[in-house]
């Protein structure tokens, strides 16, 4: 029978120290870096006057250019909404917009990652669904080279895997997921897995690692009763 995850954390979260705030601000503004540009660049092509004098742009061109500002813009949406749950909902409010699984789906959609939002993970309340998602951000670090991500229920509570080539946590990723690293040595690229390990602890979770080739598992073992 699977695991009943209860509805409510049972351990109530103290604020975020500023300087996590500060990475997780950072980490967020060097993923929009990326599909901001690219707008900012097919804006400056179909502004490009010599292009457009006289009505005579190339329709190739022209085309090429409002696919790329379209698609960058599609990147950039995908990522602020899925990034808006994941980072800033709060418990107890009601979700607005897409549901989580459809915004993992999106905020995957055009990667090197499969991303996998199993049936049993949609039902769950959201709060288990933002653990879920941040989960799903700490195994794509594991993922360097792309691969694929499956979220379901375990016997013993929430279950991430990822399988890919060279599937592995860093010793950095593993200490901040664990909360063994301080506050003052996380870094942008910690601080994700660190937030994911403060979020399993909100809701009374165990997070434990298994590694083998080519294959990684994190479960968040849920509170017994």
């Amino acid at each position: 029978m699977p695991v009943v995850l209860p509805p409510r954390p049972g351990v109530v979260a103290g604020p975020l120290d500023l300087r996590v705030l500060e990475l997780l601000t950072a980490r967020l503004c060097h993923e929009l870096i990326g599909p901001i540009a690219a707008i900012n660049n097919g804006v400056e092509l179909l502004a490009d006057e010599p292009v457009l004098a006289g009505g005579g742009a190339d329709p190739d061109f022209v085309h090429d250019a409002i696919a790329l500002v379209g698609d960058s813009a599609s990147r950039a949406a995908s990522s602020l909404q899925f990034y808006r749950f994941a980072y800033g909902y709060g418990q107890g409010r009601s979700m607005v917009g897409s549901p989580p699984n459809e915004l993992a789906r999106r905020f995957f959609e055009k990667t090197r990652i499969v991303c996998d939002y199993g049936e049993s993970i949609r039902v769950l309340p959201l709060h288990w669904q933002r653990l879920a998602c941040n989960l799903l951000l700490t195994g794509a670090e594991a993922l360097s080279r792309g691969g694929s991500l499956v979220l379901a229920l375990a016997p013993d509570g929430l279950d991430l895997e990822a399988a890919g080539e060279f599937a592995k946590l860093s010793p950095e990723t593993h200490a901040a997921l664990s909360l063994a690293t301080p506050v003052d040595a996380l870094t942008s690229r910690s601080v994700q897995a660190y937030f994911t390990g403060l979020l399993a602890e909100t809701l009374g979770c165990r997070l434990v690692r298994t590694e083998e080739l080519r294959r990684l598992r994190l479960t968040a073992v849920a509170p017994v009763g």
